[in-house]
């Protein structure tokens, strides 16, 4: 693979431009679908135009979203102190608003994100988007029940959401009935504006890897909680009243079976009880997310929403929120927001799954394109496969853009992006850096931990050894990760460190050595489950909470030490502190009280704070 960034062209042609005609008598939506991709498309008479205006509005509001840093433009400073009589003369002007126009020319001619997915099945009409920032991922799915006199044709194909449309449906009021035409055949009428020429996109590597990589982390395991329409109303109350000027800005979901899923908002520690019921998962789970912001946009499909769920991965993997409306769902995907080049390393890494059967993976494409949408079980059953056989073989074909893992749902839809298999080479590794340092992970003992400090209330520093053998040399990296996510401190010994240091992103080894620590924390953490995996384990602390009625929190933190057990615990509005000491004969034996402990406090409703 060279340094260069993997593209592929895609090239791009719609009959008329997508907009949203309102007249006296009634409003029509036109949307312009892709022609290449044959006879793709709906029409239909649509029962709730109020529910479809807010839904379609809201999807083209994540699609247009961008959170990025924006640095300012400095022209009228510049123009001011030229006025003045300062040192900017006339020429720095002349030069910098010549680099401007030159750099958005640059940006209007380089077009490297795809249009929206529009797929047509035959229980219902999907939209999918990312937006800008390539941080947030959504599919707007409408089922059959929103329509009436339904015509369609299905398939998948792309779609083009214009300004015009977005204006014309801010227009639409609920009173109007509303038609929807989507179409690749669509005819022009007179007075509609001309068919657009055909357009190439150079589709960077960047943006159609995030894109299938959410789709694959859909298909993970996840821990299922459920709010109500008014909890996620007190939370956007919050966030739009509020704002944070210190760290951590983060969510942070508290789950323990059999009691309502709480959101607590830092750094003021609000929570937000849950009103949909208790939590229904079989452990109790701290799972922390960052960038909340992104959640305004769900704002206006609010009044709509009759269920929330959110499915939480884990740290460092994207939450998916399903906004349940009746007729119409909406999931939105948010990837990991702090230093997301780094989060797509360390976890994304997992989605790709190993080697597997071919002949397996043809055959449930094969089922779920015949047979409508389908269960993992259903799957199963169907090819006398095992369950992590048949895992691999959706996961292959959601990373490669030929399936879909409908979470709202729970099942396997087809959807083919480009009508065929997306190359490995633009979805298995993000550069030629992350492409040296899984070769690094793969060669034995080339990556070495050496150091874990913990920084109270900052994070942790990581330190390990790299030994480079296609370069012939070893290196040293090192970096802190805060307790946001975000990587600070780093340093490496190789020459793409000493040359730009982290301008450029992180070097291989420091890739290497976080996938290293991501690796080694998901062993130990899935080894200390098991017997065998507990007798190996001789010193580690754990922190547990709870939080009563009234929104107290009480924290215990249990450590051991060879044969010592040291227990500590108070609550957390209080600065007095408890401990016990506990002495042991044998190592044995501090282990068993260590992890009864442990066990008891879990039956008392305390949670493992390990992601928190």
């Amino acid at each position: 693979m060279s340094s260069k960034t993997v593209q592929r062209t895609v090239k791009l042609s719609y009959p008329i431009e997508s907009a949203a005609v309102v007249r006296d008598d009634g409003a029509q939506v036109h949307v312009a679908l892709e022609t290449a991709r044959g006879a793709v498309g709906v029409r239909a008479k649509v029962k709730d135009s109020g529910l479809f205006r807010d839904a379609l509005l809201t999807t083209i509001g994540v699609r247009t979203s961008d959170l990025r840093y924006k640095s300012r433009d400095r022209s009228q400073y510049l123009a001011y102190l030229m006025k003045k009589g300062k040192s900017a003369t006339k020429e720095l002007w002349d030069a910098h608003k010549a680099f401007l126009d030159q750099s958005y020319a640059d940006d209007k001619e380089k077009e490297t994100t795809l249009d929206p997915v529009w797929t047509v099945h035959p229980d219902e009409v999907s939209l999918e988007v990312f937006s800008k920032d390539e941080s947030a991922y959504a599919r707007l799915s409408m089922s059959n029940e929103l329509f009436e006199a339904r015509e369609a044709s299905h398939g998948s194909t792309f779609a083009e959401l214009t300004p015009a449309l977005a204006e014309g449906l801010e227009r639409l009021r609920t009173y109007q009935s509303l038609s929807l035409e989507a179409d690749t055949k669509a005819k022009r009428a007179p007075g509609d504006s001309p068919a657009k020429e055909a357009r190439s996109i150079e589709l960077s590597q960047q943006w159609l890897r995030g894109f299938l990589q959410v789709q694959s982390a859909a298909t993970l395991p996840a821990a299922v909680a459920e709010f109500s329409a008014i909890d996620l109303y007190n939370l956007l109350f919050l966030l739009r009243t509020k704002k944070a000027r210190k760290s951590p800005r983060a969510l942070r979901f508290e789950l323990v079976p059999g009691q309502a899923p709480r959101m607590i908002v830092e750094p003021w520690d609000i929570v937000l009880e849950g009103h949909a019921g208790p939590y229904q998962g079989k452990a109790p789970r701290v799972v922390r997310t960052f960038g909340r912001q992104r959640l305004m946009a769900l704002s206006r499909l609010l009044p709509h929403a009759r269920t929330v769920r959110v499915h939480l991965l884990g740290a460092g993997l994207p939450a998916f929120w399903v906004l349940d409306c009746g007729a119409v769902k909406l999931t939105l995907a948010l990837t990991g927001w702090v230093d997301a080049g780094w989060a797509s390393a360390a976890t994304f890494d997992a989605l790709v799954p190993g080697e597997g059967s071919e002949e397996l993976t043809r055959k449930v494409a094969d089922l779920v394109a015949k047979t409508g949408p389908q269960t993992l079980d259903a799957l199963v059953a169907s090819t006398s496969a095992t369950v992590p056989q048949v895992r691999g073989a959706t996961q292959w074909l959601c990373l490669h853009g030929e399936m879909l893992f409908d979470i709202g749902a729970g099942v396997y839809r087809p959807r083919s992006l480009f009508g065929e298999p997306v190359e490995d080479s633009l979805v298995r590794f993000s550069s030629e850096r992350d492409e040296k340092a899984h070769r690094l992970l793969l060669e034995k003992n080339a990556v070495k931990l050496t150091k874990l400090h913990q920084i109270a209330g900052e994070g942790i520093e990581i330190q390990g050894d790299v030994d480079d053998r296609a370069a012939q040399r070893k290196v040293s990296p090192r970096f802190t990760i805060d307790i946001e996510g975000r990587v600070t401190g780093a340093w490496c010994g190789c020459p793409h460190y000493r040359r730009s240091a982290m301008r450029e992103g992180p070097c291989e080894h420091m890739i290497a050595l976080r996938l290293f620590y991501a690796r080694q924390r998901a062993e130990e953490e899935a080894l200390r489950q098991s017997p065998e995996g507990r007798k190996l384990i001789r010193a580690e602390t754990r922190t547990l909470l709870r939080r009563d009625a009234q929104g107290q929190e009480a924290i215990y933190r249990v450590t051991l030490d060879e044969k010592l057990v040291r227990i500590e615990w108070a609550p957390k509005t209080t600065d007095t502190r408890r401990q016990q000491r506990m002495w042991f004969d044998s190592d044995r034996e501090a282990r068993e009280a260590y992890f009864s402990r442990l066990d008891a406090l879990s039956a008392e409703g305390f949670i493992d704070a390990v992601d928190a």
